[in-house]
């Protein structure tokens, strides 16, 4: 066995095998490349300002809609979340990329802070959610 964990073979070892297993049962990788997260997460945030746009005039830049109307669109943002990170099988690098680029993008578009922090935590904590 050579330091690369490799038998003579070729194969892998039992413990490089153990090993990379582990590392993929802890989430960390994907199959998403960054700019497919960025991209992604970028798109929900318009998609939330074409539905519930910042209100300048405001205090904290809220989007000018009923609470209702506010809620229903977070769901189906959350929902398509959900989707992507089943798709993609998103580790925790990737699941956190989302979040802040989400973040960024919302605060770009002209939402207030708090909103921008508020709506990020709550889809990150939903796609942080095990799977059921």
């Amino acid at each position: 066995t050579g330091r690369s964990g490799r038998a003579r073979n070729g194969r892998l070892t039992a413990r490089t095998d153990a090993h990379h297993n582990a590392i993929a049962a802890m989430g960390f990788f994907s199959s998403a490349s960054s700019k497919q997260v960025d991209d992604f997460a970028k798109e929900l945030a318009r998609e939330l300002a074409r539905e519930c746009p910042p209100d300048p005039t405001s205090e904290g830049a809220k989007p000018n809609v009923t609470p209702k109307r506010l809620m229903t669109v977070l769901e189906q943002i959350s929902a398509k979340a959900l989707g992507f990170r089943e798709q993609h099988d998103l580790g925790i690098y990737k699941k956190a990329r989302l979040g802040n680029t989400f973040r960024w993008e919302l605060a770009e578009i002209g939402y207030g802070k708090t909103f921008v922090e508020e709506v990020t935590q709550r889809l990150v904590v939903h796609i942080s959610r095990k799977r059921r």
